[in-house]
């Protein structure tokens, strides 16, 4: 696996959806289109080849600005197309794979030189800003991502949304290695195969390519959420979703299937988060941002009933069992204060 670079998108692929861009590209792929202005505004899409939702927006957009009829664009434009072989079947990514957004800091292996080669390219050409769009598998409001809280960072965010998430760990992720270059923002724009989250994320991108300059400071109140700890299900733990008073098998978790609805909700300590086994073991990883394992300020169990043990605000809480085995099962946030 190596970078390919392009000066323009193969004929036929901005027709067709993410799953069949295979059949167009051999693997990540940067194409670097042409515009009024310069340096490019850099976009990311299908790191993770089942959010489709970024691929879908910049169809849209390259559609309306009229790029396949050789229309110019207002600024140059580079777009990293990730997994593709992933999204082929629609997934985060392949079980021999590594996560493509987990390979932009200490990483080995192939795909770890793609993601140096992409950070190399981009800084040869200059960045006007990073802009890394992704889907959410669970039901989550849209709102930005940012790894640095100045004004230009958080402006660009307000942009997008009132929602603004400041995230420090994971270090490994593309927006942190590209943001020594220009800011960068990461977009969550719901789930796959919602048409407003594509309109929205293609509305946000033209609006930046009309941009003669950075904004300074942001237009409008933000609710700014700081991650505290990222909780994932321990590998050797069986579990599944019930009900709150639903019948339960002997996996040694359960957890409440309506939690994703909690996503961005304040809640208080007490909150039945799901249920353990007699005798199970705490089935968590729960870790900081300097990695230290943070289980117990977070839940207590309390006889079979696994409970919140102070106030957060959960995040990316979702149902797909896959998912929470390659990455997390939830983030849970503090709020920060803007004022």
């Amino acid at each position: 696996m190596k970078l390919s670079e392009l000066e323009a998108f193969p004929d036929g692929a901005l027709d067709c959806p993410a799953h069949e861009l295979h059949e167009y590209f051999d693997g990540p792929t940067l194409v670097h289109l042409p515009g009024e202005r310069s340096p490019p505004l850099f976009v990311s899409v299908l790191l993770h080849g089942n959010e489709e939702g970024g691929w879908e927006a910049l169809r849209l957009l390259l559609g309306r600005l009229g790029v396949e009829a050789g229309r110019r664009l207002p600024r140059a434009l580079s777009i990293l197309v990730g997994n593709v072989e992933a999204a082929r079947f629609r997934l985060r990514r392949l079980d021999h794979q590594p996560d493509f957004n987990r390979i932009w800091k200490d990483a080995t292996g192939p795909e770890a030189e793609v993601a140096r080669a992409v950070v190399a390219s981009m800084a040869r050409r200059g960045c006007f800003m990073t802009v890394d769009a992704h889907n959410n598998t669970g039901v989550n409001p849209h709102y930005a991502c940012i790894t640095r809280t100045d004004p230009v960072s958080l402006a660009l965010a307000r942009r997008f949304s009132r929602t603004v998430v400041h995230v420090l760990r994971p270090d490994t992720i593309l927006a942190a290695a590209l943001a020594p270059l220009a800011p960068a923002i990461i977009l969550e724009a719901g789930r796959p195969g919602e048409q407003l989250g594509v309109d929205h994320v293609a509305d946000y991108l033209e609006g930046l390519l009309e941009l003669e300059a950075l904004p300074t400071e942001p237009e409008g109140d933000i609710d700014l959420f700081h991650t505290v700890a990222s909780v994932r299900v321990r590998e050797a733990i069986q579990f599944g979703f019930t009900a709150p008073r639903g019948a339960r098998d002997a996996r040694a978790l359960h957890l409440l299937t309506e939690f994703e609805h909690f996503n961005f909700q304040e809640l208080p300590a007490g909150t039945l988060f799901g249920h353990v086994a007699p005798d199970a073991p705490f089935p968590f990883d729960v870790t900081d941002d300097f990695d230290r394992d943070v289980g117990a300020d977070y839940f207590v169990v309390e006889g079979q009933d696994l409970r919140l043990a102070k106030d957060v605000v959960p995040a990316m809480f979702t149902p797909d069992a896959r998912i929470i085995r390659q990455d997390v099962l939830c983030y849970l946030m503090e709020r920060v204060a803007t004022d």
